[in-house]
């Protein structure tokens, strides 16, 4: 009996090897490709603009959130109702004092990215889960905030406009494209 299981074994895998013409490697699954582009924001200030990249990696559905609301032109007009020197600068408070948002919150979703110099992300109350549309912007590394935020995002491009901006200062247009990632700096892209 255990020689007619040795030979249905050694025929199924004669046949198996017969199926792929001869070839005993197993097939290979295909390679993921790179990403060709990266979601970047432009936000265009009355200090100047201010670019930065958007890190799914991180928080998925804190950037398909933030892109939506970009999208719907929720953050044109909104100001910087909170500056902090050398800490943060907030801003994406519809009622423009820290006590509006979307109408729905999200989900944190904490990581082990750093708060860096031109890191954004997401301000929230002491509840962690209560972010909605409201980010900040760091302007100094911020190790205390590390994995107590949602972090989402890291300005590439106008980190001198960040560290003009004052409470009151408008976001006159936001607007999300697909930017070639060869053109975005590798430390913006992690």
């Amino acid at each position: 009996m255990k020689n007619k299981i040795k030979a249905l074994i050694a025929a199924t895998g004669l046949l198996s090897l017969l199926s792929r013409g001869g070839d005993a490697a197993p097939a290979k699954a295909p390679a993921k490709t790179a990403p060709k582009t990266m979601s970047v924001i432009t936000m265009q200030t009355t200090k100047g603009v201010i670019k930065f990249t958007l890190l799914p990696q991180y928080a998925p559905i804190h950037v398909e959130k933030f892109i939506a609301l970009t999208k719907k032109k929720f953050y044109d007009g909104l100001v910087f109702h909170r500056v902090v020197p050398g800490f943060v600068i907030q801003g994406g408070d519809p009622s423009g004092n820290g006590s509006g948002g979307p109408g729905y919150t999200i989900k944190a979703e904490f990581s082990d990215r750093k708060h860096l110099l031109g890191t954004v992300a997401m301000a929230r109350t002491p509840d962690p889960n209560s972010a909605g549309s409201q980010f900040y912007i760091c302007l100094d590394a911020l190790p205390s905030l590390d994995g107590q935020y949602t972090t989402f995002g890291q300005v590439y491009e106008g980190i001198e406009v960040v560290e003009k901006i004052a409470k009151g200062d408008k976001m006159t247009k936001v607007t999300v494209a697909e930017v070639p990632i060869s053109s975005i700096p590798e430390s913006a892209r992690k």
